[in-house]
């Protein structure tokens, strides 16, 4: 129970790794806000949680509009009290070269990823300053750090993440608030098969292709991913701010 009665916002919370975010926080005793853009989905995952004993609810939440992220925060402090950790999750997928990205896409993907991550700080601040402590957990990726072809605007925006991350745990030590990334790899979620089938791809043949980067051989799973989200937002990571974990199975090694 590394996280019994902390609070915590997840954003995207509903899907993919996220959804796999918030249930490993629930069994780990945090009481969840799941905050999504797709409602329906955060609702049945807070509903699960719930029914198992755990203690979540959903919250329809734009990161990217700044009274959506003010009544998400608001929502969570009438029903919990507090906040304790924020997990920026929340992604817009967009992918393509940069003759074929329009001006509405970098708009899209800056927004949600990059300004998105920054309002659900901004917001959060008061309460992490109120505590005396906080946690940030924002999910980078590989993408932060490796080119990939028709890629520009996805990797990009992840590349301004791990910047992000750096320069809001300097100008947030002083206030004992620390902030992390996660790169995840290959990771198998709804994200992934959608990029799939865009791609025109046979899901297990891709499945299979996107694993071989691996040393391990295989595409990663959202649990593990949560695994490391958990270590970063405990107490186990007292010591750790300004760092990025790296989960994909050693495909980036060298």
């Amino acid at each position: 129970m590394r996280l019994e009665n902390r609070v915590a916002i997840i954003t995207g919370g509903g899907n993919g790794i996220g959804k796999a975010i918030s249930q490993r926080f629930a069994l780990e005793g945090a009481k969840l806000t799941i905050a999504d853009l797709e409602q329906d989905a955060a609702k049945q995952v807070a509903s699960e949680i719930t029914e198992t004993g755990g203690n979540a609810f959903a919250h329809h939440t734009d990161t990217s509009n700044d009274q959506s992220v003010r009544e998400a925060i608001q929502a969570t402090l009438t029903r919990y009290g507090r906040i304790d950790i924020l997990v920026n999750n929340a992604a817009a997928f967009v992918f393509g070269n940069v003759e074929q990205v329009s001006k509405s896409d970098w708009d899209k993907v800056f927004s949600v990823n990059v300004i998105g991550y920054a309002n659900m700080v901004r917001e959060c601040l008061p309460e992490f300053r109120s505590n005396g402590n906080g946690v940030v957990v924002n999910i980078a990726s590989v993408s932060s750090f490796i080119a990939q072809p028709e890629f520009i605007p996805y990797n990009a925006s992840k590349g301004a993440v791990l910047q992000l991350t750096r320069c809001l745990a300097m100008d947030l030590a002083p206030d004992n608030v620390r902030v992390n990334a996660i790169c995840p790899g290959a990771i198998r979620t709804r994200a992934t098969d959608r990029h799939i089938a865009s791609l025109g791809l046979e899901p297990e043949a891709a499945y299979k292709d996107f694993g071989k980067d691996s040393l391990m051989n295989r595409m990663g799973k959202p649990e593990e991913i949560a695994s490391g989200v958990l270590f970063l937002a405990s107490d186990d990571a007292s010591f750790v701010t300004g760092s990025h974990v790296v989960i994909d199975g050693g495909a980036t090694i060298d």
